[in-house]
């Protein structure tokens, strides 16, 4: 990475947490922190709880900020989190002499150049296709989608995409009636609706509902527990629907973007079922794409193990802009 003297900072604004680092003078990210965004009232105090005590010389004069919500203007208002703000006036109430916002998943694209052997775990597929375009996705509190295209002059160009939100499909009769009840809570049934921490919670609703009872209040995390403990079915059925379903997203998004150099599974949900993931339907339904089974068996799948991608990603941005 190249070196600054500049004092900087990066951060990734989620819909449940607000993680930061500073930047070496080689341009590496250190002095990590994970913040609850449900703690603070907007991000600003987030930021500002994150640098409190530091010396005048140490506060950040330029700052790149990953947020999960469109960037389309001086306006921000994200999607999973009540939070908005305007780029100019953040930039101005910090004392920067830049800021730059995008998404976070365009940031988490960024970091794929970056990743090492250990950072990465392949479940399935090949070897990916050098200088071919490149997809990721995560589920979180929401769904993440980007990708990197080629430029063919040894330069990558790092997508910014709504992806999460494209319609929802099914491919069985139990995936098709799961969406029926989902449709009766929601104007639009996005991939996200589903294949994220709050789609868990909406598959175990939905499939509570379908089985004749009212859903237990559970949190995802509680609903994966559950799934691999064994001893709740409707939750084993969510995580395995919600398994398939992504690997359904993901196969569209390789078939959509080209991506045989790879697809990579980002997001905080994934890494955390381990090994176990590979046990899942994930893999099937990725390659499920009829006459083009051949051509996606070929295509890499990865689950991005590394703990802060787009924190990577976008420290390669502030030392790299071009």
């Amino acid at each position: 990475m190249a070196r600054s003297s500049i004092p900087s900072l990066v951060a990734d604004i989620g819909g449940t947490n607000a993680r930061f680092a500073r930047l070496t003078a080689d341009g590496a990210p250190t002095d990590f922190a994970s913040l609850s965004c449900a703690d603070y009232p907007d991000l600003k105090s987030a930021v500002d709880a994150y640098l409190d005590g530091a010396a005048p010389q140490d506060r950040p004069r330029r700052m790149v900020i990953a947020v999960a919500s469109p960037v389309t203007g001086d306006r921000i208002e994200m999607t999973n989190r009540k939070w908005e703000f305007s780029v100019a006036a953040l930039e101005a109430g910090l004392g920067l002499e830049s800021l730059r916002v995008i998404n976070d998943f365009t940031a988490v694209a960024l970091s794929l150049r970056h990743l090492g052997a250990d950072d990465v775990r392949q479940v399935g597929g090949g070897a990916g296709v050098p200088d071919a375009p490149i997809a990721v996705l995560g589920p979180g509190t929401g769904l993440g989608v980007s990708g990197l295209v080629p430029t063919g002059d040894g330069r990558w160009t790092p997508l910014s995409t709504e992806g999460g939100h494209v319609t929802l499909a099914s491919t069985d009769a139990r995936q098709h009636a799961v969406i029926g009840e989902m449709a009766r809570r929601f104007d639009h049934v996005s991939v996200e609706r589903a294949v994220s921490g709050q789609g868990l919670v909406n598959l175990h609703a939905a499939l509570s509902a379908l089985e004749g009872h009212e859903a237990e209040q559970l949190a995802p995390s509680e609903i994966t527990a559950r799934a691999r403990d064994g001893d709740d079915p409707i939750c084993a059925e969510a995580l395995a629907m919600f398994c398939a379903m992504l690997g359904t997203a993901a196969g569209d998004l390789a078939l959509t973007l080209g991506a045989r150099g790879g697809v990579y599974i980002a997001g905080g949900i994934v890494p955390a079922l381990g090994e176990n993931f590979a046990e899942t339907v994930f893999r099937d339904r990725f390659e499920s794409k009829g006459r083009f089974r051949g051509y996606m068996r070929a295509i890499p799948t990865f689950v991005i193990t590394h703990p802060t991608p787009a924190l990577l990603g976008l420290a390669g941005l502030l030392n790299d802009p071009t």
